[in-house]
């Protein structure tokens, strides 16, 4: 039985055809979390099911790289941080600790990258 996945470009369930001529490489992008509270549960299910599929595709031979971006700028977090009068940094490296230290706690395996903006990229573990 071959994995298929709804594609929203055109709207129908396809079969996984991964991009790599050779067809063992596969890169996974997942949309990661606003760093301005902590994670709830609600919020790590996104996670979860990423790596549900990063755990079946590698377990399928695939090479999976797998990244996930971290969003530490945004209306909420310029509020908060403006209500603290904290920096930017110092105000969301604790929310994106939290929220590593979750996806560790339940289990999920790290993404290989956690890039950020622009010139505040940061490399996680590889998992």
């Amino acid at each position: 039985m071959a994995l298929r996945f709804f594609n929203t470009l055109t709207r129908s369930v396809e079969v996984f055809v991964p991009r790599d001529p050779a067809g063992r490489q596969v890169g996974m992008y997942c949309c990661g979390p606003t760093v301005y509270d902590f994670p709830h549960i609600g919020n790590l299910r996104t996670f979860v099911f990423a790596d549900l599929v990063r755990r079946y595709l590698e377990f399928k031979g695939y090479a999976v790289r797998h990244v996930t971006n971290i969003t530490d700028v945004e209306d909420k977090i310029i509020a908060r941080v403006n209500a603290t009068q904290t920096s930017l940094r110092a105000y969301t490296s604790r929310y994106e600790a939290a929220f590593l230290e979750d996806l560790q706690t339940i289990g999920c395996v790290r993404p290989m990258r956690c890039p950020g903006p622009p010139n505040t990229s940061r490399r996680s573990r590889p998992g």
